[in-house]
């Protein structure tokens, strides 16, 4: 440890790049995906009937369950299938994956692909369960 202090020390220059870089990598980074939403947030928007649910889980990761009057459309065919969402334009959508890794490049998928009201629910599908929130078993 006091290598480590005596490096920061000596080469103080480099750790403010690097922490700098870093801060500006994770600021990108959540923005690149658009507004991310909490489980509740989605309830509560999907009681209003503002916003469709797109599960980008992979088919086997639906064994857990789903949530209710979800759109399952897989991470790896949403610019393929991007268009089966086109009813929903209007509306929110709101992209789940397991655990938020694949939910900002979708969401940024989508908007490219001309969808305004993209947003990705934080933590995925382990934030709602985690959070006590229903999951529909198919």
């Amino acid at each position: 440890m006091d290598r480590f202090v005596e490096f920061v020390v000596n080469h103080w220059e480099l750790c403010a790049l690097f922490v700098a870089i870093l801060v500006a990598l994770i600021v990108v980074e959540r923005q690149r995906g658009g507004k991310a939403v909490t489980p509740q947030q989605t309830v509560l928007k999907l009681n209003r009937d503002e916003a469709v649910v797109v599960d980008v889980r992979d088919k086997k990761d639906l064994t857990t369950g789903v949530i209710a009057g979800s759109v399952h459309i897989p991470y790896t065919a949403i610019k393929d299938r991007s268009s089966e969402l086109e009813k929903h334009r209007s509306r929110n959508i709101i992209v789940v994956d397991k655990m938020g890794q694949h939910a900002g490049a979708v969401a940024k998928t989508l908007k490219a692909a001309g969808f305004e009201n993209v947003e990705r629910m934080s933590g995925g599908i382990m934030e709602w369960q985690n959070a006590g929130l229903p999951l529909k078993r198919k």
